[in-house]
């Protein structure tokens, strides 16, 4: 049974539609004690109209819920189909239409005696026809061709026991203590199934559909004692046989950029085959491809694929169950969830030693508790990484700075030089330069020579 034909039957089973009928109703309490108190069998057309809704609301939650989550299709296997196993018995109240007490009976007792249940509980046991219109090569109906499925639908409810207080008594005219109490049949069934299947837009005798209302809390004695199948696993447990291998094996390569990374990748996968009638699985090889795409190495990616073949076996698990619909980062005290289009607003960073969950919150609009709050500007520690950045990058300006001042000193000093060689080339030499003792000698010359001689 695919999600197609899911669709198909969730749609028709209404009292309004033309196509589907309610032809007979059972309904037994069963207490603590799995005694059978009470039976009562009627066909539907004998139901008064007020009762009738509540069998409607009721019996059609059976086929709420997901594929592969709170609803799980079964096989039966060989030892089913005996005289007197479950497949048998189903069967049986199948061709009876409900109407033969001996089969309904039957029925009942062995969902009484082998199914497990903390409390007392009612079952609701109803047979079903919806008639399918076969549809031609192009896809329409065929208003001449039809067949009829036929089925049942069971729900098992918990009884709930009320004690309403005080009330008021209209024939005393007074409120007073209610001395009894009622017990009340719950609306929604904890549990139920529908046998044989919808598959095909036909009947399939050899697959029951399961129902829990809780898919963590699957009740397994349904489905192995009272249905006689196998239970393999449950939603939750997928999902925690996964996140157990994802651990073990990859656990030194995860971090919160690899984990998101995968997680983005399943959901995906998930919502690419959301309109495909047959649920998306993850296989051994796709499993590598996603860890490989994530940033996972070759060398556990290849392990994980390898480990994730030889656990799951035959039966890959589903892309659905797989998938987080939000990011959730835990610590002691601590609790943040991520929706799926802000994983990326989010980093975990490791400050001297310290590991901080760093969010980038741009959007001026910031609350806490409901009130609007202002974040004030902080210069965070650097960290190791960023100080040798910044020492990097000075180092790189330093060394441009030389590659710049060196050319222009060389250029300075072959200047100076070349300034000096040319006071040298155009000034006295040295010997034409008169000394002190010539100085000293012209005065002595001078002091000889008569003072009438000396023109003026």
């Amino acid at each position: 049974m695919n999600k197609k034909d899911l669709r198909e039957l969730r749609k028709n089973f209404s009292e309004a539609s033309d196509l589907f009928t309610m032809n007979h109703v059972v309904t037994a309490f069963v207490d603590a004690e799995k005694n059978i108190r009470c039976q009562n069998s009627r066909a539907y057309h004998d139901i008064p109209e007020e009762e009738t809704d509540c069998y409607w609301n009721t019996l059609k939650r059976v086929l709420s819920g997901t594929l592969g989550k709170g609803l799980l299709e079964y096989a039966f296997p060989n030892a089913a189909y005996e005289e007197g196993a479950p497949q048998f018995l189903l069967h049986q109240a199948l061709n009876s239409k409900l109407e033969e007490e001996s089969a309904v009976a039957l029925l009942l007792d062995q969902i009484a005696n082998q199914m497990e249940y903390v409390s007392t509980y009612a079952i609701l046991l109803a047979h079903c026809t919806y008639t399918v219109f076969n549809k031609t090569k192009s896809d329409d109906i065929n208003p001449y061709d039809s067949l009829d499925y036929s089925f049942l639908v069971a729900a098992v409810c918990p009884v709930e026991l009320r004690i309403d207080g005080l009330i008021y008594n209209e024939v005393q005219n007074e409120i007073t203590r209610k001395e009894d109490y009622d017990r009340i049949v719950a609306e929604v069934p904890s549990d139920g199934f529908i046998y044989p299947t919808f598959t095909g837009r036909g009947p399939d005798v050899n697959h029951v559909l399961c129902y829990a209302r809780k898919p963590k809390e699957i009740n397994v004695s349904l489905i192995e004692q009272v249905l006689g199948c196998t239970f393999i696993c449950t939603a939750q447990e997928e999902k925690e046989q996964f996140q157990a291998m994802m651990q073990e094996i990859v656990g030194e390569e995860l971090s919160y950029e690899t984990i998101t990374a995968v997680n983005q990748r399943i959901q995906d996968i998930a919502e690419e085959t959301q309109l495909d009638v047959d649920m998306p699985v993850i296989d051994d090889i796709q499993m590598r491809d996603i860890l490989l795409d994530s940033g996972v190495s070759q060398e556990k990616a290849e392990e994980m694929q390898n480990v994730y073949r030889e656990k799951v076996q035959n039966h890959p698990l589903s892309a659905c169950n797989l998938a987080e619909k939000k990011t959730v980062i835990t610590a002691p005290g601590i609790t943040v969830q991520i929706k799926k289009d802000a994983t990326s607003s989010v980093h975990t960073q490791n400050i001297d030693g310290h590991r901080y969950l760093m969010i980038d919150l741009d959007d001026p609009n910031i609350e806490v508790n409901g009130l609007a709050v202002q974040i004030a500007e902080t210069n965070l520690p650097q960290t190791e990484e960023a100080l040798l950045e910044r020492l990097s990058e000075k180092e790189t300006t330093e060394e441009k700075l030389v590659e710049e001042v060196i050319p222009e000193t060389e250029t300075l000093a072959s200047d100076t030089e070349t300034i000096q060689s040319e006071s040298e080339t155009d000034g006295l030499p040295d010997e034409t330069l008169p000394s002190e003792e010539d100085f000293l000698q012209a005065d002595t010359v001078t002091d000889d020579i008569p003072a009438d001689s000396i023109p003026f």
